[in-house]
């Protein structure tokens, strides 16, 4: 990565303060940017560098006086919750999206920034075992994905509308894997797979319990590297939509495998079959991001060890993050 393309640029981390917009903000903050970070979490989870704003994103005055001034936006904001979650709270997942989509895209336009990063999800796939950028259209959401991923192609959509009637070319689009690391949300009741099962296996949990029978294959990315992967395709001018994964095949058991492995003592795994295992594969196409040069430089077994410790000394931080969940 050319960091001298970053040096002096004005940079705004909304969701800064999150899994991968802590990791981005270091990056950015290394490469010579001067940083403002807007989050809804307390101040101590940004860094000290960069300036910090409070503020709710789903109101357009506060992003547009975000946006104010900037460069370049790297629009990270968004809602992350487990399966579970979205089955049980879909309002809380999509309303909250579309109004993040609609007023960063429109502040950015009106703020005139220089490029706009605009972060999606795998949720806007269809079911496959490849998920390959082009064939988003031809498709639609799946069922577990569809209120999360419907809001999330609309500010894809919305990308696409303003190219078509104002000319502005300056957004790309980003679809992280599944994304896991320090500053994750570790809360077993609400987190994805790998923070789930790294809190309850750190809280001592024996029999280490583990719905399905752990054969499910997913694409699992340490989110400094997907941080390190947007500002590639920002650095590139990338307007193509780029899937930011791993492309590297790895179990359900291969990641139950490596915590286990990492644990002082080890607990007696139960694999629960009666409990479903989701779909049987499920990995990116990445050759798009490597034709631009993105390579993840962390591996499975380093990311989860290193999150591991991360997590023994910080306990998640469950205290200073904000949660739409939590009423």
């Amino acid at each position: 990565m050319d960091k001298g393309f970053f040096a002096n640029k004005k940079a705004l981390v909304t969701g800064g303060t999150g899994l991968i917009g802590k990791p981005l903000v270091e990056l950015l903050l290394e490469a010579g940017a001067q940083v403002r970070v807007v989050s809804l979490d307390d101040p101590s989870r940004a860094d000290p560098r960069a300036e910090f704003l409070r503020a709710d994103l789903t109101n357009f005055e506060a992003c547009l006086n975000a946006c104010r001034g900037m460069d370049i936006v790297f629009n990270l904001v968004g809602i992350k919750g487990s399966p579970k979650m979205t089955v049980e709270r879909p309002a809380s997942f999509m309303v909250p999206t579309l109004r993040f989509n609609t007023n960063m895209l429109e502040a950015g336009r009106v703020a005139r920034v220089g490029w706009f990063l605009y972060t999606s999800t795998i949720g806007v796939y269809a079911p496959a075992e490849i998920f390959r950028e082009n064939d988003v259209w031809r498709s639609f959401p799946s069922e577990h994905d569809k209120f999360g991923g419907w809001a999330k192609r609309m500010g894809e959509l919305q990308a696409e509308a303003y190219a078509i009637e104002y000319g502005l070319r300056n957004i790309s689009i980003v679809r992280p894997a599944n994304v896991y690391g320090p500053y994750d949300n570790f809360d077993p009741e609400n987190a994805m797979v790998i923070p789930a099962l790294i809190a309850r296996a750190m809280s001592g949990e024996n029999p280490f319990s583990v719905w399905g029978d752990g054969s499910p294959i997913r694409d699992f990315i340490f989110a400094r590297d997907v941080a390190a992967g947007m500002m590639k395709v920002v650095e590139q001018k990338e307007t193509r939509p780029v899937n930011l994964g791993s492309g590297e095949e790895r179990t359900i058991r291969n990641v139950v495998d490596i915590i286990v492995s990492n644990m002082d003592k080890t607990p007696n795994v139960l694999w629960d079959t009666s409990k479903p295992t989701g779909d049987r594969k499920r990995l990116m196409d990445v050759s798009r991001a490597r034709e631009i040069g993105v390579v993840p430089s962390v591996s499975l077994e380093e990311g989860i060890k290193y999150t591991m410790e991360w997590y023994k000394n910080n306990g998640g931080g469950l205290e200073e993050r904000y949660s739409v969940f939590v009423r």
